[in-house]
């Protein structure tokens, strides 16, 4: 049975969230300023991948969630 994560998990998926954002921003400038178009697809072929990364985090906090104890307000 999963259980749900710690707010130390937690804390470190939404740092690894912004080091992916901060990648796919650094990665888009580069490929829009790239001279050459095989630099051009690297970076854009790298915004994908952190993309996806991001993504697969995002979905990780909202399994959480779903697992997560509710509590009374």
């Amino acid at each position: 049975m999963l259980q749900p994560m710690t707010a130390k998990e937690l804390e470190y998926i939404a740092d690894s969230m912004s080091n992916e954002d901060l990648l796919i921003k650094q990665n888009a400038q580069v490929a829009t300023m790239a001279t050459t178009p095989a630099l051009r697809n690297l970076c854009s072929q790298l915004v994908q991948t952190h993309q996806q990364h991001y993504e697969s985090l995002l979905h990780a906090i909202s399994h959480h969630q779903q697992l997560a104890p509710t509590q009374p307000q």
